[in-house]
């Protein structure tokens, strides 16, 4: 017996007349008074089933049965719809299947949701991921996912990259996050940890000769979670020795130019544009802005270092906002509670109407030059932030978005690829009181810093990069250090002592110092590329089988406990939290 001929939603007129088997899933059943309707759903759509008592006696009897999600096959003859039962919304809309013979191949239990119903909650969901997985909007998710990782693959290997494996058992590698770590049977009280990225380790394939590999690499991080970010990370890794970044980059633009034709049909427009972290910061207040729209951030520092205000003539920086809306004080007082929520003191604000009246609280402390150099046009708003320079950044790119949607600014069938490029090399932690790594340890400092990072670390720059879109940061990459000598000067500004560096990275070290070419890569999220591609908000929406917001797998129950004898082989036992205090 073959199980289908066809997928379901194969079938097309030029099939009529043709005798064929389908297999899939009830999606609905209709009872028309002896006539009853299956439509049939499979991976590659639906086709209408229909089941005449007159033609086919013992299949009605078991179209009669059949409710949502029961597993079915069918054998029959494809017809053309009557015109007036043409479904123009299906690509099988055209036609139908007289059926013959119907078998009910799996029976389902009653469903704990619809597939179309709305408003089903996630942990819900979750629990029946498989169930879950077969509405429409998952199934083009996930089919979508795997095409852009096959493009992937298509794109790395005819560039003569190798698909090298690395180990998942591995040491720890500094990324930023928690590691987990698993114990380890046969070495009792030592531990692997699972990647946060093979990041080491492909570059020892670069130092072993390989010179170009790539690898589609399941990375783990212990950290918190959100929309955007789970524990575990599918990731595009690449690595190549003596690096051109002309290449590299124009290696990487052409691949997300044939994911976006291929996926969507839409041409994306090459080369990308090219922005400095600095300026990135300075005109959109993040390393990863939405070009979509303009509105961008602009100084006010210089023309108010003498202001009357003492707010704007004390603060490290004075930047605002210049919005095409002259707003009311209830849109503006609504405004300035956003912005505290991002950390703001208040929300200056200057309205000029369209009759061309200024209103603003703080303008009687503002000069007729200050006035004149900030600018503002009848039916504009300029909404500022006074503060540390970050601060600034942080409340003004947050407030640029919101009103970017608001107002209607953002162009959703938009994407805006670019560069940012020439990161910090180091950022400094107040709560140790030193500097760590922006990327990681390893990532190499620009020709100009080289001899001098060390000097200065808070203003040294990286050969680092990063790959935007519509807000949106989907990879970032780096030239590495390949000399030991330069490596271990980095270590040493992280305050890693000679024994912590032999302990933790000394295979690295003896790596380097045995021929290392220069070499550098990219890695890029593919969960988030696979969001932005599907356009949506949430990643759990573009992984099979994801963990909830808490780090749990509502199916499964995972993590879970394990046996005391499971343990006792570990050498582990479970020490109890500490009793809350009363």
């Amino acid at each position: 017996m073959t199980w289908r001929d066809l997928m379901c939603g194969e079938v097309r007129p030029e099939h009529v007349g043709r005798r064929i088997a389908l297999a899939g899933w009830a999606n609905t059943r209709r009872d028309h008074g002896g006539l009853v309707f299956v439509d049939l759903r499979d991976r590659a759509g639906i086709c209408q089933l229909v089941v005449n008592p007159e033609r086919a006696p013992e299949a009605a009897g078991a179209a009669h049965e059949v409710r949502n999600e029961f597993v079915l096959r069918a054998e029959g003859e494809v017809v053309a719809r009557a015109p007036e039962a043409v479904n123009p919304s299906l690509p099988t809309g055209q036609v139908e299947v007289q059926v013959d013979r119907l078998e009910i191949v799996s029976r389902s239990t009653p469903l704990p949701f619809q597939l179309d119903e709305e408003g089903v909650d996630e942990t819900l969901r979750l629990r029946y991921r498989w169930l879950d997985l077969r509405r429409d909007k998952l199934q083009r998710n996930i089919g979508l996912r795997a095409q852009m990782v096959g493009i992937i693959r298509r794109t790395m290997e005819e560039a003569g990259f190798l698909d090298i494996q690395t180990p998942i058992l591995f040491k720890p590698t500094p990324e930023g996050a928690r590691d987990f770590v698993v114990p380890s049977r046969l070495q009792k009280g030592r531990f692997f940890a699972l990647p946060q990225s093979p990041q080491i380790l492909k570059q020892l394939t670069m130092v072993a000769g390989f010179d170009r590999y790539y690898q589609i690499a399941i990375c783990f991080r212990d950290e918190d979670l959100r929309a955007d970010r789970v524990q575990e990370i599918t990731q595009l890794d690449v690595e190549m020795s003596f690096p051109d970044q002309e290449y590299l980059f124009a290696l990487q633009e052409d691949m997300f130019a044939r994911i976006w034709r291929e996926c969507l049909g839409v041409e994306v427009e090459r080369p990308w544009p090219r922005l400095t972290y600095a300026e990135s910061d300075r005109r959109f207040g993040t390393d990863k802005p939405d070009t979509r729209f303009a509105l961008e951030i602009e100084d006010a520092t210089g023309a108010t270092r003498g202001s009357a205000l003492g707010v704007f003539a004390g603060a490290e920086a004075v930047r605002f906002l210049r919005v095409p809306r002259a707003y009311s004080r209830a849109e503006l007082a609504r405004l300035e509670e956003s912005a505290k929520e991002w950390g703001a003191k208040g929300l200056a604000y200057v309205v000029r109407d369209e009759a061309g009246e200024v209103r603003s609280p703080i303008v009687k402390f503002l000069s007729e030059a200050e006035l004149a150099t900030l600018d503002v046009q009848p039916g504009e708003t300029l909404l500022f932030a006074a503060d540390e320079w970050a601060a600034t950044s942080r409340v003004l790119s947050a407030l640029r978005l919101q009103l970017g949607r608001e107002l209607g600014l953002v162009d959703d069938s938009a994407f805006t690829f670019l560069w940012v490029t020439a990161f910090p090399m180091f950022e400094w932690d107040e709560e140790e009181q030193r500097f760590g790594a922006m990327h990681h340890p390893f990532t190499r400092p620009t020709d100009e810093w080289k001899d001098r990072f060390a000097d200065d670390p808070a203003h040294a720059l990286a050969h680092a990069y990063d790959i935007v879109v519509n807000g949106n940061e989907l990879g970032g990459g780096s030239f590495r250090i390949h000399e030991p000598e330069i490596q271990a000067k980095v270590f040493d500004l992280l305050r890693l002592s000679p024994g912590e560096q032999r302990a933790k990275f000394g295979f690295l070290l003896d790596a380097l110092a045995m021929g290392a070419p220069p070499h550098g890569g990219i890695a890029l999220g593919i969960d988030r590329m696979a969001m932005v591609l599907a356009g949506e908000p949430n990643l759990r929406d573009v992984i099979a089988f994801p963990k909830n917001q808490a780090g749990v797998d509502p199916m499964s129950g995972a993590p879970s406990e394990v046996t005391a004898e499971q343990l006792a082989e570990l050498g582990l036992r479970i020490v109890a939290p500490p009793a809350p205090q009363g």
